[in-house]
């Protein structure tokens, strides 16, 4: 019987325990949240459309269930901080040293997502990385690589994750905020010789049958930036320039193009290009580099 009354005792020690109540009652109100949280995010997956404005309302929704969830813990345990609140400042000063890089990184995210660095789905080059912007979260940016050992502006498959505080320490490039379309360029050498009107008027044709479609849209989105900005109106449709030295006469294509399709456009125009040099009966040539040997016979070298 004394046995039985002492974990009986023990059994309403713990049940009674007001700190025991309390973990109940934060238990219960973690599942509401929970549950509401879910809620909000599946009405954001059915109404919302946008799959950028999607994707960033669900991840404020997460933010603010854990900034509502350490809201919690402190109102039902308000009275219990009260005599660790000296301790909690000395830490706190020990923790934000320890983890500057952290804080810097939150503080980096909150400049992203506030100050438009860049949205998911941009292409940006950060932290020396080139590429496409796939998730933000609270401490990293995740991008889905392009280049290094691939050529061109393609994927390599490698996910890379950069801390966001480097949003603060280097520049952010943006290929595709505000203006997406990049301004690029091809180099034709011509040999001396050649037809230079015909040249410059087939090249110039070529660019303006491959690159119709992207003068359009450029001149349109150009035209914003202009108004936005302190900027000059430059000129977007493309241009043909020539240049000589000692070995040929080079044309050079200026264009514009879509920020995804360079190397696909260089493809185009290249490919054009070299069709109406053929189709031309020998009045535009392709200049190459040579090199003229002469053999001297060793018996005669005294």
């Amino acid at each position: 019987m004394h046995k039985l009354e002492k974990y009986k005792d023990s059994i309403e020690k713990i049940l009674f325990d007001p700190t025991v109540g309390k973990m109940a009652l934060l238990a219960i109100l973690f599942v509401v949240l929970a549950i509401v949280s879910g809620l909000l995010k599946k009405a954001i997956n059915r109404k919302v459309q946008d799959s950028n404005t999607r994707y960033r309302a669900k991840k404020f929704t997460n933010f603010f269930a854990f900034v509502i969830a350490a809201l919690l813990c402190g109102v039902v345990f308000s009275d219990r901080l009260g005599g660790v609140t000296v301790a909690f400042g000395v830490a706190g000063a020990g923790i934000a040293f320890a983890l500057q890089e952290v804080i810097a990184s939150f503080a980096g995210w909150f400049a992203i997502t506030f100050g438009k660095f860049f949205n998911v789905g941009d292409r940006v080059l950060l932290g020396g990385i080139r590429g496409d912007v796939i998730d933000v979260s609270v401490l990293r940016t995740t991008l889905m690589e392009c280049g290094d050992w691939v050529k061109g502006d393609l994927y390599n498959g490698r996910i890379v994750r950069i801390a966001n505080s480097f949003v603060f320490k280097e520049p952010v490039y943006n290929y595709s905020a505000n203006f997406p379309f990049l301004w690029d360029e091809i180099v034709i050498p011509v040999k001396y010789g050649s037809d230079l009107s015909i040249a410059r008027e087939l090249i110039k044709k070529c660019a303006d049958e491959v690159l119709d479609d992207y003068e359009n849209g450029a001149k349109q989105e150009w035209q914003t930036v202009v108004k936005n900005y302190a900027i000059e109106d430059a000129r977007v449709e493309n241009m043909v320039t020539l240049t000589a030295d000692e070995n040929w006469v080079s044309f050079t294509l200026r264009y514009v193009t879509d920020y995804k399709m360079r190397r696909k456009t260089k493809d185009l125009l290249f490919t054009s290009i070299l069709q109406k040099i053929e189709q031309s009966d020998g009045k535009v040539s392709i200049a190459g580099a040579s090199m003229d040997v002469n053999v001297i016979n060793p018996s005669v070298i005294k």
